[in-house]
């Protein structure tokens, strides 16, 4: 019993040591790392965060007051060339007027092991850029020199940010697993932030307190009058005072690991965001800042960049008239006001709520940002008497709003209320229509602002089903090759798709990528209609000629009746789900296949007819097969009525689709006619 304690303190004592020697200064990258070749903990992972430090502080600077300083160190093992795309690093910048973030103090280096011996290869200032993003956004982008598989990279640099109002999100989690991570943020007693966690991690701050001080110097000057000289008094003086911290010390953090039908993944990244609640400086009446979704829209709209931008409408009066004078009803007026702003603006790829050139300017350069558009749209809107407003947005790729923040949206469009129907609108694409949004606006919800700065809450999620109708003639022979004829409707945002996808593409180009993604399909006599017209559905159509549809077994012929259409695998392969299911919008799927059989052949077999739906409605499946003669006809009807299905329906989902993906591999044989006018009915080669 003794030599087993002795044995395990041992043990317990060499664990302790080998984590307390592990060093992590800049530039001591060790042996044992650049032998790594996986994560022990994620042998999938292409490459791995060994350490990573986030040191958040504010600094006094004399004479302009507090500046927000990031420390940042980041050391990463790149296991493959998957991983290389971890050697490119750019950092957001922030910049209004002549407040700008900077990066100062950058180093980078790349060691790999070489011969034995480690070689350290060090980034040139020529691989450091600059890129002017937006007129509030700059971005700082760098890639490391000499990438191999089984690199390390390690990287410092600090930001200095005159925002001391705005402190960005601090990430916890990456796509990457990450090893070990010191977080501190760090701010003076007169500065009170509130923390929003969130995140599947189980995230255990600390807390602690320090003293720090501010050295004011400076003079006065002093005037008595008559004959007394002017005198200067000099001034220097500490004020002391308490530096409260939070620090976020963690180890083994698991990536965030790509799913289907999610929004944005970042959504579930867990992060901490700091907003700051208010300052109270000695002696000094208290600041408050942004508290309720209320301020926030409240300081957005009576800003000059944004509600100042719908007071202006003599620079699209002229036209307006004109387009009054073609119309004879609100509707018809809303839609053309839309249709003339959108054909006639030209989007920047530049997001925002904020304009960038000005609705004036943008309109007779016919161009600008998403709210140069989107603003300008509203306050037209507006300028004929309808009754519109514009909705703040956060997109998808941006993440929903969850806490009260300016940085919450970033993007804005238009709505417009006719007989009692809310009408949603975006100019910024082309193959966009009233009630349609572009796909990047589709994320859950947005806040519609009133003329007096307050808002309400609007669901942004479509509720109308869009339709893909397929109907296909195929006539199989015994080989197992089918020739026939192929029409598909695609209604809603299922054109809307197609259309941004297609909708400039050369035919031949599209073609070849169509029979590429068909298993090799010859296709002949295309046509196509309504490829560019918005609002209407896109119809293509076309006759095939494909081989291998069919497995031939003596004479048994066994096949699905979807034959290339056919959905083979079941797209949720998780045991389980922490995040809600993302459809982007409701779906419906019908399918009319008629089928006509070989000469010499009969039906044996054919899948049992289906019809089963998922709980509260949220879809529905119908499969049903007919058989006349010579002739089946398959009748195929999928449904998905939600655009979000809660991940607590996950389990019910997935079994819901294996059930379809079943069915639609299910086979329907076929058998020979003997000479006596039977056939072999058990199903099994003779």
């Amino acid at each position: 019993m003794i030599q087993t304690r002795t044995t395990l303190l041992w043990v317990l004592l060499t664990v302790v040591f080998s984590v307390n020697a592990q060093n992590f200064k800049f530039g001591k990258v060790s042996e044992e790392e650049l032998k790594e070749t996986f994560n022990p903990n994620d042998s999938t992972a292409a490459a791995t965060v060994l350490y990573r430090s986030r040191n958040i502080r504010f600094d006094y600077t004399k004479g302009i007051g507090f500046k927000v300083i990031t420390d940042v160190f980041e050391r990463i093992k790149i296991y493959n060339k998957a991983g290389f795309d971890y050697a490119t690093i750019s950092q957001t910048l922030y910049k209004d007027d002549s407040d700008v973030e900077s990066i100062s103090g950058l180093k980078a280096y790349t060691y790999n092991l070489v011969n034995g011996k480690v070689e350290k290869s060090k980034m040139e200032k020529s691989a450091v850029f600059t890129t002017e993003l937006s007129k509030y956004r700059n971005e700082g982008k760098f890639t490391l020199p000499n990438i191999k598989e089984g690199s390390v990279i390690e990287y410092q640099y600090k930001i200095t940010s005159p925002f001391f109002y705005s402190v960005d999100e601090i990430v916890l989690q990456y796509d990457i697993p990450i090893k070990r991570q010191e977080i501190s943020f760090a701010t003076p007693e007169y500065f009170n932030f509130k923390p929003f966690i969130k995140g599947y991690l189980t995230v255990a701050p600390k807390y602690s307190s320090k003293s720090g001080s501010i050295n004011l110097t400076g003079s006065i000057r002093s005037t008595p009058g008559g004959v007394a000289p002017t005198t200067t008094k000099y001034i220097n003086q500490n004020i002391d005072y308490k530096i409260n911290s939070t620090d976020y010390n963690m180890s083994d953090v698991p990536a965030l690991k790509e799913e289907p039908f999610v929004n944005d993944m970042n959504n579930y990244r867990s992060v901490v965001k700091y907003e700051l609640q208010y300052i109270k400086f000695p002696e000094q009446m208290q600041e408050n800042y942004t508290t309720t979704w209320g301020d926030v829209v409240k300081n957005i709209y009576k800003s000059s960049d944004f509600g100042g931008q719908l007071t202006s409408n003599k620079y699209f009066d002229e036209d307006l008239v004109v387009l009054k004078k073609s119309t004879s009803s609100s509707i018809d007026l809303m839609a053309a006001i839309f249709f003339h702003v959108q054909n006639r603006m030209t989007w920047n790829n530049i997001y925002g709520y904020s304009v960038d050139k000005g609705v004036k300017r943008a309109y007779k350069e016919r161009s600008g940002n998403i709210a140069d558009i989107n603003l300008m749209l509203t306050a037209m809107l507006q300028g004929a008497g309808l009754n519109a407003k514009p909705v703040l947005v956060s997109t998808r790729g941006h993440g929903i709003p969850l806490f009260p923040t300016m940085e919450g949206f970033n993007y804005v469009i238009a709505s417009v209320e006719i007989d009692g129907e809310m009408i949603l609108l975006d100019a910024t694409n082309k193959y966009s229509s009233p009630n349609l949004l572009p796909t990047r606006a589709l994320n859950w919800f947005g806040k519609k602002i009133e003329k007096d700065g307050s808002s309400v809450s609007i669901n942004l999620l479509p509720s109308q089903l869009s339709l893909e109708n397929v109907q296909m003639n195929v006539k199989l022979d015994e080989n197992g090759e089918v020739k026939g004829k192929f029409r598909s409707t695609g209604h809603y945002y299922n054109a809307y798709l197609f259309r941004n996808k297609f909708g400039n593409s050369n035919e031949d180009d599209y073609l070849e990528k169509l029979e590429n993604r068909n298993n090799g399909i010859e296709i002949s006599n295309y046509l196509i209609k309504n490829k560019k017209g918005n609002g209407k559905p896109v119809q293509e159509s076309y006759e095939f000629v494909l081989d291998k549809q069919a497995d031939v077994v003596g004479d048994k012929i066994y096949f699905s009746p979807l034959f290339h259409l056919v959905e083979a695998e079941n797209p949720f392969k998780l045991e389980e789900r922490k995040y809600p299911i993302d459809l982007m919008f409701p779906k419906r799927e019908k399918y009319l296949v008629i089928i006509s059989i070989p000469d010499d052949y009969e039906v044996i077999s054919k899948p049992a007819d289906m019809n089963i739906g998922m709980i509260d409605n949220m879809g529905t499946f119908q499969y049903k097969i007919l058989s006349s003669g010579r002739q089946l006809q398959l009748m195929l009807d999928l449904k998905l009525n939600q655009a979000v299905i809660g991940a607590e329906h996950y389990s019910s989902l997935k079994e819901f689709f294996k059930n379809v993906v079943e069915k639609q591999t299910e086979k329907v044989v076929l058998s020979k006619i003997t000479a006596n006018g039977t056939s072999d009915s058990t199903g099994k080669s003779r």
